[in-house]
């Protein structure tokens, strides 16, 4: 392609080891300093502001990542290696000190003859991911290096303007999608606040209090490695607690559509782990089929966030029971569904409710869907614009 050539990473940046920091890490938010782990990557690339992995110690300052530094994860504890070697920039934030902790590279900049953004989305396509995979190293765990990452090779525009083009139909698309997980994030504090504010701060006297499994419906998956799919059209993904934390992806497991109706899960459906990595979500994903040690949750006598909200508010007393039971794979038990209690308003009072957080509780389930729907736009056109089969106007 006429304006293109081939080069390596390593013709551009070198990759910098993180700094082993020990012995102070700590999991409640008592200091700014973050600690920056795989964890901190989603699947496909992309900062994960949750889940941080606080420190209160000493730390070099060299080791401060700053706003928009790239960095890599050089790690990944799944056997399937779903954020290995992929990038993530330093987000904005004052109220964090970004740390760059051991297993995670940090990119330093050998020329000016590339664009930053543009290199950031190299590290974000198939084909990067598919090398490094292939390149790596380690069984349960998967291992990269710097020298690896350097070695990866690749055609692109010579001219930066076309670069820059590129990069910023991407990025753009990216910024559509963190403006609204931050969305999602300020409703989800808007509910949790007014929840507590009604039931836990301030519950009126005369509430009934209810079983929680008297309140919902709690549906178990099926074991559905006995559904196999008859041929590929007639089938769905299906949802484990793996999809449930990460999403559908290529090693997700298939089923067939033939399974009764109750047990399809569609985005806006509550789901609720109860076994191994206990969580409550809603499932923003696509069309799947609910698979054991899933709860689909629902109820014909109250509103979605009503029964939503009682699952997270007990989540904390469940995984404590989950933890206490000596196995290998923690749970909880219908037993303990039937011991977790509600407090049940009175109709008006339920319907006033409702009308401050069901709007609440459907801008988020819309946001997820808009999200979905601008990521795989960006996943589609990532491969196209790297490899020059759609091209931008500069």
């Amino acid at each position: 392609m006429s304006g293109w050539y081939e080069a390596a990473l390593g013709d551009f940046i070198h990759v910098q080891h993180g700094y082993a920091f020990r012995g102070s890490g700590i999991t409640a938010e008592e200091r700014p300093q973050v600690l920056v782990t795989p964890g901190n990557f989603y699947i496909g690339g992309g900062f994960k502001s949750e889940k941080f992995k606080y420190f209160d110690g000493e730390y070099p300052d060299d080791y401060v990542l700053r706003e928009g530094e790239i960095v890599v994860t050089m790690t990944d504890l799944s056997k399937d290696g779903d954020t290995l070697g992929y990038g993530a920039k330093i987000p904005a934030n004052t109220k964090h000190v970004y740390l760059h902790n051991q297993r995670i590279g940090r990119v330093r900049w050998l020329t000016k003859d590339i664009d930053k953004e543009y290199l950031y989305w190299v590290l974000r396509t198939p084909e990067y991911q598919g090398y490094i995979l292939g390149a790596a190293t380690g069984t349960a765990v998967r291992h990269t290096s710097p020298s690896t990452i350097i070695k990866y090779r690749w055609r692109l525009p010579l001219s930066t303007e076309e670069q820059q083009a590129i990069a910023g139909v991407l990025s753009s698309l990216d910024e559509k999608i963190d403006l609204l997980h931050r969305q999602n994030k300020t409703l989800d504090a808007m509910t949790e606040t007014l929840f507590r504010q009604w039931f836990v701060a301030s519950p009126q006297d005369g509430w009934k209090e209810r079983s929680l499994s008297s309140v919902a419906n709690f549906l178990n998956g099926l074991a559905c490695q006995k559904y196999p799919p008859d041929n590929i059209l007639e089938r769905l993904p299906v949802l484990k607690i793996r999809e449930l934390s990460g999403g559908i992806s290529e090693s997700s497991d298939w089923a067939t559509d033939k399974v009764k109706s109750e047990y399809i899960v569609e985005a806006g459906d509550v789901i609720f782990a109860w076994s191994a990595s206990l969580m409550v979500k809603v499932w923003d994903g696509a069309r799947c089929v609910l698979n054991q040690h899933l709860f689909k949750v629902t109820s014909d006598e109250f509103p979605k966030w009503f029964h939503l909200m009682w699952c997270k508010h007990h989540l904390a007393e469940f995984i404590a029971i989950s933890a206490s039971h000596a196995t290998t794979m923690g749970h909880i038990k219908r037993s303990d569904l039937d011991a977790a209690m509600v407090l049940v308003p009175s109709p008006p009072e339920l319907e006033a409710m409702s009308a401050q957080m069901s709007p609440l509780l459907e801008k988020q389930i819309a946001n997820a869907r808009q999200i979905k729907t601008l990521e795989s736009l960006r996943d589609t056109l990532l491969p196209k614009l790297m490899s020059g089969e759609v091209r931008v106007a500069y």
